[in-house]
């Protein structure tokens, strides 16, 4: 998949095409349907398929106090929409000088010059342009006026387990913030990723016979990529993109099963909310200053306190428990017991 960040990146030659608009947050089951769609729409036209998103969020830009926590980051969301079998991706900067232009420079700059749309597929309440003046019926005049004809998708599909709410970003945000992981993976259709640079901790986990991965800002300030959600304790996998591509013993290493903590250490009076992993059997792994993905697959318990001359061993006996029922959940099974002497 072409990923351009300006419409200069653009080959002049590139198109026709079909387009569809969005911030695919979190590139959930509906954002992926829309997706496969125009691409199948843009085989049948003799097309390229595009998606046209933003990045930072708008609502970052025109209200930061109330914007949404991002489920994704730029990485992820471009390699999830990359999955959908796009052609290509124009990830524009959103600034306050951007959201100025008005709706026909919008679509006339961007849709029809820049990228030679024959076809747009929008949702109903799509805005765009100058305060989101732009609306369905502008775009539909606006198709007629420059030649591209313009498709609208309702809301896609529902979740299985409650039959009720649309799949969308807002509601995966209300359920991590719950812990409800798994509900979550039902709207992405995967288990929700955090992405971060594995940073040096406090080793308490080392000292206690539970070596974990901390991820933490990296040298450069960059933030743990994705929504953390709810504190707790989680089932999961540690993955290592750097590892993806090889083969062998390496290649081993490239989706580790972890029992991934999220939480401040209550026990130790910890104020620092952490996410940190531990690698199910493993203390030879040197991950200090990579990046590596967490997917979160079950939550098995909130964060407890433990309190008392006995708290130490209360905790290392519920973390025991913890890697059991991270195995069960994951399907890893009990490794050998060392053959008798």
């Amino acid at each position: 998949m072409l990923r351009w960040t300006d419409l200069a990146e653009v080959p002049p030659d590139f198109g026709p095409t079909v387009v569809t608009i969005g911030n695919f947050d979190g590139v959930h089951r509906g954002h992926v349907a829309v997706c496969r769609a125009i691409v199948e729409r843009a085989r049948v036209d003799g097309a390229r398929a595009v998606a046209v998103t933003f990045d930072p969020h708008p609502a970052s830009v025109h209200r930061p106090e109330t914007a949404p926590e991002l489920l994704t980051g730029v990485p992820d969301r471009l390699e999830l929409l990359a999955e959908t079998g796009l052609d290509a991706v124009l990830l524009l900067r959103y600034s306050l000088e951007f959201a100025q232009q008005t709706p026909d420079e919008f679509v006339r700059r961007y849709l029809v010059e820049g990228l030679r749309a024959r076809r747009v597929v929008v949702g109903r309440d799509v805005r765009f342009g100058r305060g989101n003046a732009g609306t369905l019926e502008t775009m539909i005049e606006l198709g007629e006026r420059h030649g591209f004809v313009v498709e609208v998708v309702g809301d896609v599909g529902q979740t299985p387990h409650d039959g009720h709410a649309r799949w969308s970003s807002t509601y995966v945000r209300e359920l991590l913030a719950t812990g409800d992981v798994a509900a979550a993976a039902a709207v992405l259709g995967r288990p929700h990723r955090l992405r971060g640079v594995v940073v040096h901790g406090d080793a308490r986990g080392r000292e206690l016979g539970f070596p974990t991965a901390n991820l933490g800002p990296a040298p450069d300030g960059t933030a743990v990529q994705g929504m953390v959600p709810a504190d707790g304790v989680y089932a999961g996998l540690l993955r290592r993109p750097g590892l993806a591509a090889t083969t062998g013993a390496a290649a081993a290493d490239a989706a580790l099963p972890a029992a991934i903590s999220i939480g401040t250490n209550p026990t130790f009076d910890g104020v620092e909310r952490r996410v940190e992993a531990y690698v199910l059997d493993r203390t030879d792994l040197d991950l200090y200053g990579e990046e590596v993905v967490l997917e979160l697959v079950e939550r098995l318990r909130p964060t407890l306190r433990f309190e008392g001359l006995d708290a130490i061993e209360q905790l290392v006996a519920t973390m025991h428990d913890d890697v059991a029922r991270a195995r069960d959940a994951l399907g890893v099974a009990q490794p050998a017991s060392p053959a008798a002497g």
